[in-house]
């Protein structure tokens, strides 16, 4: 990716079937992020809760730009995604 991608923020935990796709989709189109476990970090869990109305959402995709996405489909992260290219 030519912008800096590495602001991307990505709220898993280490069970979920979904963050596993995500990051999947994310190591093909070669995108840069943090990942933070929510099991493992109780102010991560409260702020994916914050953004999900009191749910824990994951993953839960934190972007530059402030937007996010939760539980994305990966047509919805490739789309996302393709913005920053």
């Amino acid at each position: 990716m030519t912008n800096n991608t590495a602001d991307i923020v990505v709220y898993t935990t280490k069970w979920c079937p979904a963050c596993w796709r995500a990051k999947q989709v994310m190591k093909s189109m070669q995108v840069d992020y943090v990942e933070v476990d929510i099991a493992n970090d109780n102010g991560a869990a409260e702020h994916v809760m914050l953004l999900n109305r009191g749910y824990r959402s994951v993953p839960t995709i934190v972007f530059p730009d402030g937007s996010h996405l939760s539980e994305p489909q990966i047509h919805d992260l490739k789309e996302k995604l393709n913005s920053y290219t």
